[in-house]
């Protein structure tokens, strides 16, 4: 009954910190939605109040109705984000399963290779993505922004770890049935590897949507800039135009909580994939 009582009291400590630190991760957000309906001058005053004392939609008609470029932003960031996704989810499969799966020649070099690139900053890889893109002709374009993120090797990895410990059995039957290789993969493989499909798009698709140095980089035209390269613009010579970039950023957040809220039940189910056989 001790041990009982102890790890009840243990459950109730450690919902009660989680609780605390979900309370103190929420504070801010609520923050910025409260702010995203105040006027500049009541953001900027310096007064401690939670809720608006001057309620408006104003900021919201400024940047969808007065700011000809934002709904431009928002689009080129839908676009940019779900067309990496896609090719993420494409490529990174393609790859993680020839690994795990396929016999060729310099398989293990590559997969040696695969790890040593994922303990390389990103920004080593800025001048020469940027001297590459400029050669091509590819600055200040969604190729430019497209196909440098259209592979990770974070997620190769990740789905090689998933189809490592994928059921061998199916494969066979599948072969046994007359499946080639490619047909296996498409239509058994990849069906069943939904979790970690949905895990990947998740992380995929907000690195992607919330990136702003490839951008910042690479595009100089504004009708180009995706939102967080567009949010930066808000700022003016002597004062950030807060009450815009709060209600610009609300808009911003509710796609990346979209995507989370819709694949969250996939995430228990995909704790494992990293694990298992080497």
């Amino acid at each position: 009954m001790k041990n009982l009582s102890r790890v009840s009291w243990l459950k109730v400590l450690l919902y009660a910190i989680l609780t605390l630190y979900a309370i103190i991760t929420l504070i801010p957000f609520l923050w910025a939605l409260s702010a995203s309906f105040k006027p500049l001058f009541e953001i900027v005053s310096g007064e401690s109040n939670f809720l608006p004392k001057n309620f408006t939609f104003d900021n919201y008609k400024q940047i969808f109705v007065q700011e000809p470029l934002f709904v431009r932003w928002l689009f080129n960031s839908v676009v940019i984000a779900v067309s990496v996704t896609v090719l993420n989810l494409l490529f990174n499969s393609m790859a993680g399963y020839a690994l795990a799966r396929l016999s060729f020649r310099g398989r293990h070099f590559w997969f040696l290779l695969i790890l040593a690139v994922l303990a390389v900053p990103a920004q080593i890889t800025l001048i020469p993505t940027f001297l590459i893109l400029k050669a091509f002709g590819w600055l200040n374009s969604y190729q430019g922004m497209i196909i440098p993120s259209m592979v990770n090797a974070t997620f190769i990895f990740m789905m090689r770890q998933f189809f490592v410990n994928f059921p061998k059995e199916l494969e066979e039957a599948a072969a046994l049935d007359g499946l080639t290789p490619f047909g296996i993969f498409w239509r058994i493989v990849l069906p069943l590897a939904k979790p970690a499909l949905a895990a990947q798009a998740v992380f995929v698709f907000m690195g992607s949507w919330n990136n702003f140095l490839l951008p910042v980089v690479i595009l100089f035209d504004p009708e180009m800039f995706t939102l967080p390269l567009g949010l930066n613009s808000f700022k003016g010579q002597y004062i950030s135009y807060w009450n815009y970039i709060m209600a610009a950023s609300m808009v911003f957040t509710l796609p990346a909580l979209a995507i989370y809220a819709f694949f969250n039940r996939y995430f228990i189910q995909s704790v494992t994939f990293t694990g298992g056989k080497g």
